[in-house]
């Protein structure tokens, strides 16, 4: 299935306008929007010492999405019965690949991710949307977040099991045009280079479906 990608959102200024507008500050200094410290809270999901392991700064960078998700589901998460359960998936998912250089196999229904996916959801309280949004705390830059107001914007099906791998069908397409195209917006945004061109494309789709009232 294809990414239906709306064509404002294809308009250079008006996308790096929204990202600006995301990641800008209130007159008190807290953020704007609290999700643009999704994925540089405490230095990153993925960063080297804890990409491998879940730990309470991924759940509370998932809350600035606004999904808050249950004490007693963290607790499962962070403590598990078998420790090395969520490491074990974890460290088979790449930490350092681009989804756009990715493998179908990275992405597949019977991939790591798609696993620890399943794994997450299957915790009372976590659900689809916040086991996606932790997947994409800890792989920002393989695995992208997903949410109501993004699918709606890229017109995708109610039960949206390809989203994924339709993503980086789409950034492969047209020898990268739409990399290009997240990279350049971003450049002229000046949120930094930091954010991953994934995250770019989720807030401008974010921002734009919000704008028309989703």
């Amino acid at each position: 299935m294809t990414l239906n990608i709306p064509a404002a959102l294809w308009d250079r200024q008006y996308a790096a306008d929204l990202l600006r507008r995301y990641w800008s500050s209130r007159p008190d200094g807290t953020p704007a929007y609290t999700g643009s410290h999704f994925e540089r809270l405490g230095g990153g999901g993925d960063r080297r010492e804890v990409r491998n392991r879940f730990t309470a700064e991924d759940f509370i960078a998932v809350a600035t999405l606004s999904v808050t998700l249950p004490a007693r589901a963290a607790l499962q998460v962070l403590a598990p019965h078998d420790p090395h359960h969520y490491t074990r998936l974890l460290t088979a998912i790449p930490a350092e690949i681009e989804l756009a250089d990715a493998d179908e196999e990275h992405v597949a229904e019977d991939s790591p991710a798609w696993t620890l996916w399943r794994a997450l959801r299957e915790v009372h309280g976590i659900g689809p949307v916040g086991a996606g949004k932790l997947l994409a705390r800890k792989r920002p830059r393989l695995l992208p977040v997903h949410d109501a107001v993004v699918k709606k914007v890229f017109a995708r099906p109610t039960s949206d099991l390809t989203f994924w791998s339709d993503v980086r069908t789409q950034l492969r397409n047209d020898k990268g045009a739409l990399v290009s195209h997240l990279e350049e917006t971003r450049n002229l945004s000046e949120i930094g280079n930091g954010i991953s061109v994934l995250r770019v494309l989720d807030v401008t789709a974010w921002m734009h479906g919000k704008e028309l009232g989703h």
